[in-house]
């Protein structure tokens, strides 16, 4: 792993996690199986790393909870100065600020701002990317200090052998009695409404689960060819920053992809829809206006 010698172990779980203390990756168990995947979509309404691009993004962020606890990161006095105490209570919720660059964006949501721990498993997996353009892309911001304090942090530990090496597995789902049904029942509960933001909202007005033919083209593909022009535009009329703009482009080609989106109707028509819908959400994800987000 970019030339560190530790290798965290994975296991099959309910869902996504690290736990503290152990340097390991609980990996959802219907990542397993292209049917268990069709049952997640059918009952939540996304899989949460159920394409390559959004299965290595989590994995990288994962990864870096994983260092912390083989290296027992948190505990150093330059790793606190760089993300503050990781001892701060985790929040059952965050206020994001998304004109702030002293975070780097990964998952999407400003989840960097959650905590101390989120920050750096964030920031963790920007610096681990394969071929990471972060010097060219964070130049300028606050966070390009804390992704050099990994990059120096990196090359001091990685040839370590970490003195954690606990290979516990928390909530393997090996050890699960219970059936797929009770699982989607507590889960539905548990949500009672699949978790769906306001961005979800607005691009299935726009977009569709269902392609006509195979031809069809992704949202994610047709977003990522028209986010130049439509950037563009829309900061000509003034209304916006740049760097909101941006960010709001970049968060719905992510739920583009996470729910699986197609393109419908004619291209004709797409651009004036889709400069109504990121103009909606800069406007909602302004700063003063922004949601608390739930953990």
């Amino acid at each position: 792993m970019r030339g560190m010698r530790f290798r965290p172990h994975c296991w099959l779980a309910q869902e996504w996690f690290s736990p503290d203390g152990i340097p390991g990756i609980a990996i959802p168990f219907y990542l397993a199986h292209q049917r268990l995947i069709s049952l997640e979509r059918r009952f939540m309404r996304e899989v949460e790393g159920g394409n390559r691009n959004w299965l290595m993004r989590i994995l990288r962020h994962e990864a870096g909870h994983a260092v912390d606890s083989a290296y027992r990161l948190r505990r150093l006095k330059s790793w606190r100065e760089a993300f503050g105490p990781a001892s701060l209570p985790y929040p059952d919720t965050y206020r994001p600020r998304p004109g702030s660059r002293r975070f780097v964006q990964h998952l999407g949501a400003w989840y960097a701002q959650a905590h101390p721990t989120e920050d750096f498993a964030e920031t963790f997996a920007v610096w681990l990317k394969p071929h990471s353009p972060w010097r060219r892309e964070y130049v300028g911001w606050p966070a390009y200090a804390k992704l050099q304090y990994i990059d120096e942090l990196v090359r001091e530990i990685g040839e370590q052998k970490p003195p954690i090496a606990n290979r516990s597995t928390i909530e393997d789902v090996t050890h699960e009695t219970s059936t797929l049904r009770e699982h989607y029942e507590q889960k539905l509960a548990r949500y009672r409404l699949p978790r769906r933001s306001g961005a979800d909202e607005l691009l299935l007005k726009v977009f569709t689960t269902v392609p006509r033919s195979r031809a069809t083209a992704k949202a994610a593909s047709v977003l990522r060819e028209m986010r130049t022009p439509l950037r563009r535009q829309i900061q000509r009329s003034g209304a916006f920053s740049e760097y909101l703009v941006h960010q709001v482009l970049r968060l719905m080609i992510v739920r583009c992809e996470a729910l699986n989106l197609y393109v419908r109707g004619s291209r004709r028509e797409l651009k004036g829809q889709l400069l109504w819908v990121v103009a909606r959400l800069a406007e909602s994800y302004e700063e003063r206006k922004l949601p608390r987000v739930a953990l």
